[in-house]
């Protein structure tokens, strides 16, 4: 497998990026400018990536295609159609956003999230995006979330069937997906259970780990530093090792350089001790 993640502290050239990421030992990458930047600079950090075999896992779009406001909404689709052809010009493993929300809060829960008409719309905008695009150097994904769809291994195999584009693919976060007790309780089951309904799928990975505080009710579950939660991310590595020497682990979320150079120690460490080689 390879290992990437975040970088935290700013840069100003390819060599300056280049730097952190040799630091934090990444072998896989978020490509590190938007669609926005001058051609001369994508290029310059696609070939400094390429030089340097570092595997481009993940361009992301984050924003919300549900907003309620129409002009931010179109603004989205927009943002989602540039990126995803940036994807396809560095030939990343996929552009990843979430499917939105209906409510103010851009990935937050809305009771709308859940209509059939919310549903409908997540398929119709997926396929406008990609048949806008028509990538053919990398795919269009949606990360789970606790509280949209796709929000379980099921409901996002349903999507790829619905969808029914050969560039729609999965980025897999199944720690977004622990949004029960139950599914907490049975946490390492529901993640071999993740890989093996969406294995042929899955473009990039996301490893994080999770812990219940006992007495909140009704419950809550936190995202927590890799090695300080109860996810079994040896046994995660060994899942996507599984899937190919070159799937894409990411690690994420984290406040600054510190964490992340933290977190990819752990990873490699939790890695070595399961027997998995990591690039």
């Amino acid at each position: 497998m390879r290992l990437g993640g975040s970088v935290m502290n700013p840069y100003n050239s390819p060599e300056e990026w280049l730097a952190q990421v040799k630091e934090l030992g990444y072998s896989a990458v978020v490509f590190p400018v938007n669609s926005d930047a001058a051609p001369e600079v994508r290029k310059a950090y696609l070939d400094c990536a390429r030089a340097n075999d570092l595997l481009i896992g993940e361009v992301g779009i984050w924003k919300n295609l549900f907003s309620p406001d129409k002009a931010e909404a179109e603004a989205a689709f927009a943002w989602s159609v540039q990126q995803l052809a940036l994807a396809d010009e560095v030939g990343a493993n996929c552009c990843v956003n979430i499917s939105g929300s209906c409510g103010d809060y851009w990935d937050g829960y809305h009771p709308d999230n859940y209509t059939k008409e919310t549903y409908e719309k997540i398929v119709t905008i997926s396929q406008r995006i990609i048949d806008e695009v028509k990538p053919t150097h990398t795919t269009y994904s949606l990360e789970p979330m606790p509280w949209m769809v796709p929000d379980s291994p099921e409901s996002y195999l349903q999507l790829l069937k619905d969808v029914d584009r050969k560039a729609f693919s999965v980025h897999l976060d199944f720690t977004n997906m622990i949004n029960s007790v139950e599914r907490y309780h049975n946490r390492d089951a529901f993640v071999r259970h993740c890989f093996e309904l969406l294995g042929p799928h899955i473009v990039s990975i996301h490893a994080k780990d999770a812990r219940m505080t006992p007495g909140d009710l009704p419950c809550s579950i936190l995202e927590v530093q890799p090695g300080e939660g109860v996810m079994n991310l040896g046994e995660v590595t060994q899942l996507a090792h599984a899937l190919g020497e070159d799937t894409p682990v990411f690690v994420e979320h984290l406040p600054d350089h510190d964490s992340y150079l933290r977190a990819a120690r752990h990873m490699r460490k939790v890695a070595a001790e399961a027997g998995v080689p990591v690039k």
